[in-house]
């Protein structure tokens, strides 16, 4: 008989469990509160009810399939050569044989979608399919299309889906729970009586700066240049006020005369063009709002090497050639952004507290991640940068490099983890005191997940710096807006799926 071992579930994982074992169910949990716990013990319950079956455990990344991999091997008594790891590295034949043998595979969804495509393997056999970080199951993804052909082609389908934010909306959660076939949602948050034993305290801070007169001066110049252009789209017959004006109205604008240039009408050559340059000097403008001057000068260097006419006529420009002499000069003067000393202060004031403390610091843009972490070990603070893999702009780290990065953190090497977002999404952190916003981010689901990094096992703190009257201010609200409705949506789910037996969207 198949075991969990050497771990006792909690109240609420068994509460849940009692659904997961009748409906195909989305379970959402914060981040930390063992969503993969859940996995295991409705993979026990499968394989003792069909004992010749097999499980597959989908998550998106192999660092993920890694941690699911060493946790079944911890918690169950399942031969630890019957948990395969099934990677795109492995030859075609091995992994067949790997297949044969197993009775957990835990694979990236890119690769069992492809050895089903080329016949390589049948989902016939399998009891349960787990889609972990079950957010990324749009439209065609691998994710949906592995779910259509397990519920078509199982002998006695059963679908878990994990996550911990599903979507800000109800069209997007809608769309995960029709592309996963789900009957149920279960939802825990830290209100929750059943969860509330297990949940540390998180004291939330907001610390804001206000950007110096130097910068504001900079700002003004690149603003001015950004209505100009708005009001030109107003000769194309946009009608949209231009104060409310935003990315993704450029964005939307940017199909629209994609469209008419195959529709042969002139005009739109010359739209085209304006809406590059406008996102350009949206870009400008975030970058001196949120980020650093620094990364403001990247930007514009790179702009300058740039052989498009939306560069060329963005530099012609009075207001963007003074924007790049005076963005020079106040780096030459050592003038940045308030952000980075209040981050520096903040940083000597928690390891003050205790020279042992883990941080996180999320940052959005690699340049800035780096830009930190200088800063941070120039004064003799223990920090390692934390990046995805190589982009067009940095050869990054590699998976192994990043698990050398990880391993070295959570043995206390060094304190401060500077992360883009890759850390964001199921990475096994070490507990961390704290977790550092250097900028609010616009998505509830990255806020979400961010915030989970810290207060899993002892109370933590997370800190957001915010720069007053920018667009930090509108994402830190966006996306706590979008948390809170995501919750009712999700409650509301429970609710009716309760009531009515089912969700009945099939």
């Amino acid at each position: 008989m198949f075991q969990i071992k050497d771990f006792t579930p909690r109240i609420y994982q068994e509460n849940i469990l009692k659904t997961t074992l009748d409906y195909n169910t989305l379970v959402v949990l914060p981040t930390g509160m063992g969503k993969t716990a859940i996995s295991i013990l409705l993979s026990i319950e499968r394989l003792n009810k069909y004992p010749f079956s097999k499980i597959l455990i989908c998550s998106p990344t192999k660092p993920l399939c890694q941690q699911h991999l060493e946790s079944f091997k911890k918690y169950t008594n399942l031969s630890p050569n019957s948990i395969v790891l099934f990677t795109g590295s492995i030859l075609p034949i091995k992994r067949q044989e790997l297949i044969e043998n197993s009775k957990i595979l835990i694979a990236t969804p890119q690769t069992i979608e492809s050895d089903i495509k080329n016949n390589r393997l049948s989902l016939k056999n399998f009891s349960l399919l787990t889609i972990d970080e079950a957010h990324r199951s749009r439209q065609k993804f691998a994710n949906t299309i592995i779910t259509k052909i397990y519920k078509e082609t199982s002998q006695f389908p059963k679908i878990l889906a994990l996550t911990a934010s599903p979507g800000g909306t109800k069209e997007k959660i809608n769309e995960i729970v029709k592309n996963l076939f789900i009957d149920k949602v279960e939802i825990r948050t830290e209100k929750d009586e059943d969860i509330q034993p297990y949940v540390q305290k998180r004291n939330f801070e907001w610390i804001t700066v206000e950007l110096p007169e130097e910068l504001k001066q900079l700002h003004s110049l690149i603003k001015e240049v950004y209505k100009d252009k708005l009001k030109e789209l107003k000769k194309l017959g946009y009608t949209k006020p231009i104060s409310v004006i935003n990315k993704r109205d450029l964005l939307e604008l940017q199909k629209r005369f994609l469209q008419e240039i195959k529709n042969k009408n002139q005009i739109a050559f010359y739209g085209i063009s304006l809406v590059a340059q406008l996102m350009k000097l949206s870009y400008c403008l975030e970058l001196l709002e949120t980020q650093t001057l620094n990364s403001l000068q990247q930007f514009f260097n790179k702009l300058q090497k740039e052989d498009t006419k939306a560069a060329k006529a963005i530099l012609k420009l009075k207001n963007i050639q003074k924007a790049i002499s005076l963005n020079n000069l106040l780096i030459e003067k050592n003038i940045n952004h308030p952000k980075i000393e209040k981050l520096i202060s903040i940083i000597k004031e928690e390891l003050k507290k205790d020279p042992n403390s883990r941080i996180i610091i999320f940052a959005n843009y690699r340049f800035t991640v780096s830009e930190i972490v200088k800063k941070l070990q120039d004064l003799n603070i223990k920090t390692e940068r934390f990046v995805g893999q190589a982009d067009k702009t940095d050869k990054g780290l590699k998976q192994k490099e990043q698990s050398e990065v990880l391993k070295k953190f959570k043995e206390g090497n060094f304190n401060v983890l500077v992360s883009s977002q890759v850390a964001e999404e199921g990475i096994d952190v070490v507990e961390t005191k704290a977790v550092v916003f250097y900028e609010p981010i616009a998505s509830e689901l990255r806020r979400i997940q961010r915030i989970g990094r810290t207060a899993r096992t002892q109370p933590g703190k997370i800190i957001f710096l915010i720069t007053k009257g920018t667009r930090d201010e509108a994402y830190y609200w966006k996306s706590k807006r979008g948390e809170t409705r995501m919750r009712m949506i999700l409650q509301n789910m429970q609710n009716k799926s309760e009531t009515q037996g089912t969700l009945n969207f099939k």
